[in-house]
């Protein structure tokens, strides 16, 4: 079985959004994401990997394979063609959330955003807390 590559580390948050927000409008959105995270959250921001910010986290054992892992229980990385929001688990059940958050795009494991303005920021935190309660019930709390 492959080691996962994204871990957590010691690397600046700070220098990171500074050097890798390639546009001023990125930069400013992700130290509001890191204040509405962490404000959130109650966890400091942590580098996962070489470009995703993440707060708190959990191991996760996978239902398909053999699996298995650390990840940020919610996240974010300024990337170059959109802001990629870790802050949705994809279950049904909470796909009715998604329906306030306003202008998106959405993947399999992340929401992408072009900028913070457009979405709904309470919405978001309401995302936020059901995926963080989901993660927390199947997997327990760190």
């Amino acid at each position: 079985m492959a080691e996962l590559k994204t871990k957590k580390n010691n690397a600046d948050v700070h220098e990171f959004i500074n050097s890798f927000a390639d546009t001023e409008q990125k930069r400013k959105d992700s130290f509001e994401l890191l204040k509405l995270m962490g404000d959130f959250t109650g966890f400091e921001p942590k580098m996962w990997g070489q470009s995703i910010i993440g707060f708190g986290s959990y191991h996760y054992k996978s239902d398909r394979s053999r699996q298995e892992g650390v990840w940020p229980l919610i996240g974010f990385s300024p990337r170059k063609a959109a802001i990629s929001l870790y802050v949705y688990n994809g279950s049904t059940e909470h796909e009715h959330l998604l329906k306030n958050l306003g202008k998106f795009k959405i993947g399999k494991a992340c929401i992408y955003i072009k900028k913070l303005s457009d979405i709904n920021t309470d919405a978001l935190k309401t995302l936020m807390k059901a995926t963080i309660d989901f993660l927390e019930k199947k997997y327990g709390k760190q």
